[in-house]
């Protein structure tokens, strides 16, 4: 099935790469600030030849509000500053942003990385369930009761579309590191009363602890 996907930190392009793999033709745009990284990538890791990816040096934020309505089917924030995320992508304002270029029933994700307390994890899937139909939230065990700092990705799709919540959970449970999917009652006690972000509180994701980094001895 071809689908048309806007990717929010463009990295490696490690996920357009995947997708240009396993849905060959799809449209894929990129948004990507680093303009050296992009440079290096394209030098380093060239693209294959034939595929409808571009990828555009510009803010993440500026760029979704700029995109027209209803024109993508997935669309997915990697955008970190350093090793966190910008405020300013994760707050109903933004989501709204996002909800209004997928088509209904498309899927936004974000990967985002906390630790203990999961204030601002949890604090994101509240700020989606605000402005989307149906909202998950997927992650190691441990990571997702706080006991190490890691990523967890929050999924969520607008009206008119239904999350493919088998699908994902059987993906999930079969990988290297198995890792749970939350949803519905399992969803709203993860969240335990957290607020919707707006941008005016917005603040950035944690940092990660320095031991994170650290090399191993």
């Amino acid at each position: 099935m071809l689908f048309r996907s806007l990717h929010l930190g463009g990295g490696g392009l490690t996920l357009p790469r995947y997708v240009a793999a396993t849905r060959p033709g799809s449209l894929q745009r990129v948004v990507e600030r680093d303009a050296a990284l992009v440079a290096l990538v394209r030098r380093v890791l060239p693209l294959p030849r034939g595929i409808d990816l571009r990828v555009r040096i510009g803010d993440a934020r500026a760029v979704v509000a700029a995109t027209r309505p209803g024109r993508f089917d997935v669309v997915i924030n990697d955008v970190y500053s350093g090793a966190r995320m910008p405020g300013r992508l994760a707050t109903t304002e933004f989501a709204a942003l996002v909800a209004r270029v997928l088509r209904p029933g498309g899927l936004y994700a974000a990967n985002l990385a906390d630790g203990r307390p999961l204030d601002f994890v949890r604090g994101q899937a509240a700020t989606l369930r605000e402005v989307f139909a149906e909202v998950c939230a997927i992650g190691e065990p441990g990571t997702l009761r706080g006991r190490r700092f890691g990523n967890i990705v929050v999924v969520a799709a607008t009206a008119g579309g239904r999350l493919p919540l088998r699908r994902l959970t059987t993906a999930v449970v079969r990988d290297t590191f198995p890792a749970r999917v939350l949803h519905g009652a399992e969803l709203v006690r993860f969240i335990a009363g957290a607020r919707p972000v707006t941008d005016e509180e917005a603040a950035d994701s944690p940092e990660p602890p320095p031991a994170l980094f650290s090399s191993a001895r």
